[in-house]
Protein backbone atom coordinates (compact mmCIF):
# COMPACT_ATOMS: atom_id res chain seq x y z
CA UNK A 1 0.00 0.00 0.00
CA UNK A 2 2.79 2.47 0.88
CA UNK A 3 4.64 1.57 -2.31
CA UNK A 4 1.54 2.34 -4.41
CA UNK A 5 1.02 5.68 -2.63
CA UNK A 6 4.67 6.59 -3.17
CA UNK A 7 4.42 5.81 -6.90
CA UNK A 8 1.30 7.92 -7.28
CA UNK A 9 2.97 10.80 -5.45
CA UNK A 10 6.00 10.64 -7.69
CA UNK A 11 3.81 10.61 -10.79
CA UNK A 12 1.90 13.65 -9.58
CA UNK A 13 5.18 15.45 -8.77
CA UNK A 14 6.56 14.70 -12.24
CA UNK A 15 3.38 15.98 -13.82
CA UNK A 16 3.57 19.15 -11.74
CA UNK A 17 7.15 19.80 -12.84
CA UNK A 18 6.20 19.23 -16.48
CA UNK A 19 3.28 21.62 -16.15
CA UNK A 20 5.48 24.27 -14.53
CA UNK A 21 8.04 23.89 -17.28
CA UNK A 22 5.43 24.16 -20.00
CA UNK A 23 4.00 27.31 -18.47
CA UNK A 24 7.31 29.00 -17.85
CA UNK A 25 9.73 27.83 -20.53
CA UNK A 26 10.93 29.68 -23.59
CA UNK A 27 11.45 33.35 -24.30
CA UNK A 28 8.52 34.57 -22.24
CA UNK A 29 9.98 33.59 -18.87
CA UNK A 30 8.18 32.09 -15.83
CA UNK A 31 4.39 32.03 -15.65
CA UNK A 32 2.68 30.18 -12.82
CA UNK A 33 -0.70 29.50 -14.40
CA UNK A 34 -2.73 32.51 -13.10
CA UNK A 35 -3.38 36.08 -14.27
CA UNK A 36 -0.43 37.60 -12.41
CA UNK A 37 2.34 38.95 -14.66
CA UNK A 38 5.55 40.77 -13.81
CA UNK A 39 5.38 44.36 -15.09
CA UNK A 40 8.03 47.09 -15.22
CA UNK A 41 7.94 50.78 -16.12
CA UNK A 42 10.43 51.74 -18.82
CA UNK A 43 12.69 54.75 -18.39
CA UNK A 44 15.05 56.79 -20.54
CA UNK A 45 18.69 55.97 -19.89
CA UNK A 46 22.08 55.87 -21.59
CA UNK A 47 23.72 52.82 -23.08
CA UNK A 48 27.30 51.88 -23.83
CA UNK A 49 27.56 48.97 -26.21
CA UNK A 50 29.91 47.69 -28.85
CA UNK A 51 29.62 45.81 -32.11
CA UNK A 52 32.23 43.67 -33.84
CA UNK A 53 33.07 43.72 -37.52
CA UNK A 54 35.34 41.13 -39.20
CA UNK A 55 38.56 42.81 -40.30
CA UNK A 56 41.75 42.20 -42.25
CA UNK A 57 45.12 43.66 -41.27
CA UNK A 58 47.49 45.18 -43.78
CA UNK A 59 50.76 47.06 -43.56
CA UNK A 60 50.53 50.72 -44.49
CA UNK A 61 52.43 49.62 -47.57
CA UNK A 62 53.24 46.12 -48.82
CA UNK A 63 56.04 46.51 -51.37
CA UNK A 64 56.81 43.71 -53.79
CA UNK A 65 60.56 43.25 -54.27
CA UNK A 66 61.35 42.35 -57.88
CA UNK A 67 64.77 42.05 -59.55
CA UNK A 68 65.65 44.59 -62.24
CA UNK A 69 68.37 42.44 -63.80
CA UNK A 70 68.51 38.75 -64.68
CA UNK A 71 70.84 36.29 -63.06
CA UNK A 72 71.33 33.59 -60.45
CA UNK A 73 70.82 34.38 -56.77
CA UNK A 74 74.17 33.87 -55.04
CA UNK A 75 73.39 35.16 -51.56
CA UNK A 76 70.44 35.74 -49.20
CA UNK A 77 71.42 38.70 -47.04
CA UNK A 78 68.49 38.43 -44.57
CA UNK A 79 66.11 35.76 -43.34
CA UNK A 80 62.36 35.52 -43.73
CA UNK A 81 60.46 37.62 -41.18
CA UNK A 82 63.45 39.85 -40.46
CA UNK A 83 63.03 43.52 -39.68
CA UNK A 84 64.97 45.60 -42.20
CA UNK A 85 65.88 49.24 -42.79
CA UNK A 86 65.63 51.26 -45.95
CA UNK A 87 68.61 50.53 -48.23
CA UNK A 88 69.57 47.29 -46.46
CA UNK A 89 70.75 44.48 -48.78
CA UNK A 90 68.26 41.63 -49.21
CA UNK A 91 69.55 39.50 -52.12
CA UNK A 92 72.72 39.27 -54.18
CA UNK A 93 72.44 38.37 -57.85
CA UNK A 94 75.56 37.06 -59.64
CA UNK A 95 77.33 40.26 -60.78
CA UNK A 96 79.97 38.70 -63.06
CA UNK A 97 78.55 39.72 -66.43
CA UNK A 98 77.44 43.11 -65.14
CA UNK A 99 80.88 43.80 -63.64
CA UNK A 100 82.45 42.99 -67.03
CA UNK A 101 79.99 45.30 -68.79
CA UNK A 102 80.76 48.01 -66.26
CA UNK A 103 84.52 47.69 -66.76
CA UNK A 104 84.05 47.80 -70.53
CA UNK A 105 81.88 50.91 -70.26
CA UNK A 106 84.45 52.58 -68.00
CA UNK A 107 87.18 51.83 -70.56
CA UNK A 108 84.95 53.21 -73.29
CA UNK A 109 84.64 56.49 -71.42
CA UNK A 110 88.42 56.79 -71.09
CA UNK A 111 88.88 56.01 -74.78
CA UNK A 112 86.28 58.59 -75.78
CA UNK A 113 87.89 61.17 -73.51
CA UNK A 114 91.32 60.54 -75.05
CA UNK A 115 89.93 60.78 -78.58
CA UNK A 116 88.15 64.01 -77.75
CA UNK A 117 91.35 65.47 -76.38
CA UNK A 118 93.20 64.56 -79.60
CA UNK A 119 90.63 66.01 -82.00
CA UNK A 120 90.19 69.09 -79.85
CA UNK A 121 93.94 69.82 -80.05
CA UNK A 122 93.82 69.12 -83.79
CA UNK A 123 90.96 71.57 -84.19
CA UNK A 124 92.89 74.24 -82.29
CA UNK A 125 95.88 73.73 -84.54
CA UNK A 126 93.70 73.80 -87.67
CA UNK A 127 92.08 77.00 -86.46
CA UNK A 128 95.46 78.74 -86.21
CA UNK A 129 96.44 77.55 -89.70
CA UNK A 130 93.07 78.61 -91.07
CA UNK A 131 93.46 82.08 -89.63
CA UNK A 132 96.83 82.32 -91.41
CA UNK A 133 95.12 81.14 -94.61
CA UNK A 134 97.43 78.14 -94.82
CA UNK A 135 94.54 75.60 -94.97
CA UNK A 136 91.19 75.78 -96.64
CA UNK A 137 87.80 76.39 -95.03
CA UNK A 138 86.79 72.80 -95.78
CA UNK A 139 89.77 71.36 -93.90
CA UNK A 140 89.09 73.55 -90.88
CA UNK A 141 85.37 72.65 -90.89
CA UNK A 142 86.30 68.98 -91.01
CA UNK A 143 88.35 69.45 -87.85
CA UNK A 144 85.37 71.10 -86.14
CA UNK A 145 83.10 68.22 -87.17
CA UNK A 146 85.56 65.69 -85.82
CA UNK A 147 85.47 67.45 -82.45
CA UNK A 148 81.68 67.42 -82.39
CA UNK A 149 81.66 63.70 -83.22
CA UNK A 150 84.17 63.02 -80.46
CA UNK A 151 82.02 64.94 -77.98
CA UNK A 152 78.96 62.91 -78.99
CA UNK A 153 80.95 59.68 -78.67
CA UNK A 154 82.01 60.68 -75.18
CA UNK A 155 78.42 61.43 -74.19
CA UNK A 156 77.37 58.03 -75.56
CA UNK A 157 80.17 56.30 -73.65
CA UNK A 158 79.17 58.04 -70.45
CA UNK A 159 75.53 56.95 -70.93
CA UNK A 160 76.66 53.36 -71.44
CA UNK A 161 78.80 53.68 -68.33
CA UNK A 162 75.86 54.99 -66.27
CA UNK A 163 73.65 52.12 -67.47
CA UNK A 164 76.32 49.52 -66.72
CA UNK A 165 76.90 51.02 -63.28
CA UNK A 166 73.19 50.97 -62.56
CA UNK A 167 72.82 47.33 -63.65
CA UNK A 168 75.80 46.38 -61.51
CA UNK A 169 74.12 48.12 -58.57
CA UNK A 170 70.89 46.23 -59.27
CA UNK A 171 72.74 43.00 -58.58
CA UNK A 172 72.39 43.91 -54.91
CA UNK A 173 68.64 44.00 -54.22
CA UNK A 174 67.95 46.40 -51.35
CA UNK A 175 64.90 47.26 -49.26
CA UNK A 176 63.04 50.37 -50.46
CA UNK A 177 61.75 51.15 -46.96
CA UNK A 178 61.77 50.11 -43.33
CA UNK A 179 59.62 47.05 -42.71
CA UNK A 180 59.36 43.32 -42.22
CA UNK A 181 60.40 40.74 -44.80
CA UNK A 182 57.92 38.18 -46.10
CA UNK A 183 58.61 34.71 -47.49
CA UNK A 184 61.24 33.77 -50.10
CA UNK A 185 59.88 31.83 -53.11
CA UNK A 186 63.38 31.91 -54.67
CA UNK A 187 66.61 30.93 -52.96
CA UNK A 188 70.31 30.55 -53.76
CA UNK A 189 70.83 29.13 -57.24
CA UNK A 190 67.44 30.24 -58.61
CA UNK A 191 67.45 32.11 -61.90
CA UNK A 192 65.45 35.30 -61.56
CA UNK A 193 64.74 38.34 -63.68
CA UNK A 194 62.35 41.25 -64.17
CA UNK A 195 59.70 38.96 -65.71
CA UNK A 196 59.49 36.33 -62.91
CA UNK A 197 55.94 35.43 -61.91
CA UNK A 198 56.42 35.97 -58.18
CA UNK A 199 58.31 38.74 -56.42
CA UNK A 200 61.50 37.85 -54.58
CA UNK A 201 59.72 38.80 -51.34
CA UNK A 202 57.52 41.50 -49.85
CA UNK A 203 58.52 44.27 -47.46
CA UNK A 204 55.64 45.34 -45.23
CA UNK A 205 55.74 48.68 -43.46
CA UNK A 206 54.30 47.86 -40.03
CA UNK A 207 55.07 50.89 -37.89
CA UNK A 208 51.37 51.64 -38.29
CA UNK A 209 48.87 49.10 -39.58
CA UNK A 210 45.75 49.51 -41.68
CA UNK A 211 42.76 47.48 -40.53
CA UNK A 212 39.96 47.17 -43.08
CA UNK A 213 36.36 46.32 -42.16
CA UNK A 214 32.88 46.84 -43.57
CA UNK A 215 29.51 47.97 -42.23
CA UNK A 216 26.16 48.43 -43.89
CA UNK A 217 25.23 51.65 -45.62
CA UNK A 218 22.47 52.20 -43.03
CA UNK A 219 24.88 51.86 -40.11
CA UNK A 220 27.29 54.32 -41.70
CA UNK A 221 24.51 56.85 -42.30
CA UNK A 222 23.45 56.62 -38.66
CA UNK A 223 26.95 57.71 -37.64
CA UNK A 224 27.69 60.34 -40.28
CA UNK A 225 24.36 61.98 -41.17
CA UNK A 226 25.40 65.57 -40.44
CA UNK A 227 26.07 68.69 -42.44
CA UNK A 228 29.81 68.48 -41.84
CA UNK A 229 32.50 67.42 -44.26
CA UNK A 230 33.60 63.79 -44.28
CA UNK A 231 36.94 64.79 -42.73
CA UNK A 232 35.15 66.44 -39.79
CA UNK A 233 32.84 63.46 -39.40
CA UNK A 234 35.75 61.02 -39.30
CA UNK A 235 37.51 63.17 -36.70
CA UNK A 236 34.48 62.85 -34.41
CA UNK A 237 34.14 59.09 -34.71
CA UNK A 238 35.18 57.28 -31.51
CA UNK A 239 38.37 55.28 -31.20
CA UNK A 240 37.98 51.60 -32.04
CA UNK A 241 39.59 48.50 -30.59
CA UNK A 242 40.89 45.37 -32.25
CA UNK A 243 40.18 41.81 -31.19
CA UNK A 244 42.96 39.52 -32.41
CA UNK A 245 42.53 36.08 -33.95
CA UNK A 246 43.16 34.37 -30.58
CA UNK A 247 40.33 36.32 -28.94
CA UNK A 248 42.58 38.68 -27.00
CA UNK A 249 42.23 42.45 -27.28
CA UNK A 250 45.02 44.46 -28.87
CA UNK A 251 46.54 46.84 -26.36
CA UNK A 252 46.29 50.10 -28.33
CA UNK A 253 43.18 51.77 -29.79
CA UNK A 254 42.88 52.74 -33.44
CA UNK A 255 41.28 55.58 -35.33
CA UNK A 256 39.07 55.42 -38.43
CA UNK A 257 40.73 57.57 -41.07
CA UNK A 258 39.07 56.62 -44.37
CA UNK A 259 35.71 55.53 -45.77
CA UNK A 260 35.23 54.08 -49.24
CA UNK A 261 33.41 56.35 -51.64
CA UNK A 262 31.74 53.38 -53.34
CA UNK A 263 29.06 51.09 -51.91
CA UNK A 264 29.38 47.42 -52.81
CA UNK A 265 26.26 46.71 -54.87
CA UNK A 266 26.32 42.98 -54.12
CA UNK A 267 26.46 43.31 -50.33
CA UNK A 268 25.25 46.86 -49.66
CA UNK A 269 28.28 47.42 -47.45
CA UNK A 270 30.83 50.20 -47.17
CA UNK A 271 34.53 49.61 -46.54
CA UNK A 272 36.23 51.56 -43.74
CA UNK A 273 39.87 51.78 -42.71
CA UNK A 274 41.27 52.23 -39.23
CA UNK A 275 44.90 52.94 -38.34
CA UNK A 276 46.49 51.17 -35.37
CA UNK A 277 49.97 51.88 -33.99
CA UNK A 278 52.22 48.83 -34.02
CA UNK A 279 55.27 49.82 -32.00
CA UNK A 280 55.69 46.27 -30.61
CA UNK A 281 55.28 44.64 -34.06
CA UNK A 282 52.45 42.45 -32.76
CA UNK A 283 50.28 43.03 -35.81
CA UNK A 284 51.33 41.42 -39.07
CA UNK A 285 50.21 42.17 -42.59
CA UNK A 286 47.68 39.61 -43.81
CA UNK A 287 46.32 38.89 -40.33
CA UNK A 288 42.65 38.88 -39.34
CA UNK A 289 40.60 40.00 -36.36
CA UNK A 290 37.50 41.94 -35.38
CA UNK A 291 37.16 45.69 -35.10
CA UNK A 292 35.22 46.49 -31.93
CA UNK A 293 33.24 49.66 -32.56
CA UNK A 294 31.83 51.39 -29.44
CA UNK A 295 28.35 52.90 -29.50
CA UNK A 296 27.41 55.49 -26.89
CA UNK A 297 23.69 56.25 -26.95
CA UNK A 298 21.85 58.70 -24.71
CA UNK A 299 18.13 59.11 -24.08
CA UNK A 300 17.24 55.58 -25.11
CA UNK A 301 14.88 53.00 -23.61
CA UNK A 302 16.39 49.62 -22.73
CA UNK A 303 14.12 46.59 -22.29
CA UNK A 304 14.87 42.89 -21.69
CA UNK A 305 14.68 40.72 -24.78
CA UNK A 306 12.36 38.23 -23.09
CA UNK A 307 9.74 40.98 -22.88
CA UNK A 308 9.27 40.89 -26.65
CA UNK A 309 7.43 38.70 -29.14
CA UNK A 310 8.84 38.24 -32.66
CA UNK A 311 6.47 37.91 -35.60
CA UNK A 312 7.72 38.12 -39.19
CA UNK A 313 10.84 40.10 -38.33
CA UNK A 314 8.83 42.56 -36.25
CA UNK A 315 8.99 42.95 -32.50
CA UNK A 316 6.06 43.52 -30.16
CA UNK A 317 5.55 44.13 -26.45
CA UNK A 318 2.49 44.13 -24.22
CA UNK A 319 1.89 47.60 -22.75
CA UNK A 320 -0.21 47.76 -19.58
CA UNK A 321 -3.26 50.04 -19.88
CA UNK A 322 -5.07 51.97 -17.14
CA UNK A 323 -7.72 49.22 -16.77
CA UNK A 324 -5.01 46.54 -16.37
CA UNK A 325 -5.52 45.19 -19.87
CA UNK A 326 -2.52 44.78 -22.14
CA UNK A 327 -2.11 46.30 -25.59
CA UNK A 328 -0.12 44.49 -28.27
CA UNK A 329 2.34 47.19 -29.41
CA UNK A 330 4.95 47.12 -32.17
CA UNK A 331 8.37 48.58 -31.37
CA UNK A 332 11.50 49.42 -33.34
CA UNK A 333 14.89 48.49 -31.92
CA UNK A 334 18.50 49.34 -32.70
CA UNK A 335 20.64 46.86 -34.62
CA UNK A 336 22.87 46.64 -31.54
CA UNK A 337 22.28 43.38 -29.70
CA UNK A 338 24.10 42.24 -26.58
CA UNK A 339 22.02 39.07 -26.31
CA UNK A 340 20.10 40.31 -23.23
CA UNK A 341 18.49 43.67 -23.98
CA UNK A 342 17.12 45.74 -26.85
CA UNK A 343 17.53 49.48 -27.41
CA UNK A 344 14.06 50.77 -28.31
CA UNK A 345 14.05 53.55 -30.90
CA UNK A 346 10.28 53.73 -31.55
CA UNK A 347 7.03 52.52 -29.98
CA UNK A 348 7.60 53.23 -26.28
CA UNK A 349 7.96 56.31 -24.13
CA UNK A 350 9.27 56.85 -20.62
CA UNK A 351 6.75 55.74 -18.02
CA UNK A 352 5.08 53.04 -20.14
CA UNK A 353 4.62 49.79 -18.27
CA UNK A 354 5.33 46.55 -20.13
CA UNK A 355 4.97 42.90 -19.26
CA UNK A 356 8.44 41.41 -18.82
CA UNK A 357 7.63 37.74 -18.11
CA UNK A 358 5.28 35.19 -19.60
CA UNK A 359 4.51 37.27 -22.70
CA UNK A 360 4.09 34.17 -24.88
CA UNK A 361 0.90 33.29 -23.01
CA UNK A 362 -0.71 36.73 -23.40
CA UNK A 363 -3.26 38.01 -25.90
CA UNK A 364 -4.09 41.54 -26.99
CA UNK A 365 -6.69 43.08 -24.67
CA UNK A 366 -6.26 40.43 -21.96
CA UNK A 367 -6.75 41.65 -18.39
CA UNK A 368 -3.98 40.81 -15.94
CA UNK A 369 -2.98 41.39 -12.35
CA UNK A 370 0.34 43.27 -12.50
CA UNK A 371 3.04 42.37 -9.99
CA UNK A 372 6.68 43.31 -9.60
CA UNK A 373 9.64 41.15 -10.59
CA UNK A 374 10.41 40.60 -6.92
CA UNK A 375 6.89 39.34 -6.25
CA UNK A 376 7.09 37.09 -9.30
CA UNK A 377 10.40 35.64 -8.12
CA UNK A 378 9.05 35.06 -4.61
CA UNK A 379 6.02 33.28 -6.05
CA UNK A 380 8.22 31.08 -8.20
CA UNK A 381 10.45 30.14 -5.26
CA UNK A 382 7.38 29.24 -3.18
CA UNK A 383 6.03 27.05 -5.98
CA UNK A 384 9.36 25.24 -6.21
CA UNK A 385 9.35 24.72 -2.46
CA UNK A 386 5.81 23.33 -2.55
CA UNK A 387 6.84 20.89 -5.26
CA UNK A 388 9.85 19.69 -3.32
CA UNK A 389 7.69 19.16 -0.25
CA UNK A 390 4.93 17.46 -2.25
CA UNK A 391 2.34 20.20 -1.65
CA UNK A 392 0.91 19.90 -5.14
CA UNK A 393 -2.42 21.35 -4.08
CA UNK A 394 -0.76 24.75 -3.41
CA UNK A 395 2.14 24.61 -5.86
CA UNK A 396 0.18 26.29 -8.68
CA UNK A 397 -2.08 28.65 -6.74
Amino acid sequence: MNRRFSSQRMALLAGGIALLTACGGGQGGMKLGDDQYAVEAVAVTSSRQAEQYPATIKGTQDIEIRPQVSGFIVKLCVDEGATVRKGQALFQIDPTQYKAAFDQAAAGVKSAEANLKTVSETEANKKMLHEQRIISDFEYQTAINNTLSAQAALAQAKAAYASAKQNLGFCTVTSPSDGVIGTFPYRIGALVGPSVAQPLTTVSQIGNMYVYFSMTEKQLLEMTRTGETLKDQLAKLPAVNLQLADGSMYGEPGKIDAVSGVIDQTTGSVSLRAVFPNSQSILRSGGTGNVVFPYAMDNVIVIPQNATVDIQDKKFVYVLQADNTVKYTEIKVSHLDDGRTYLVTEGLKAGDKIVVEGVQALKDGQQITPITRAESEAKFQQAMKDQREGNLATAFN
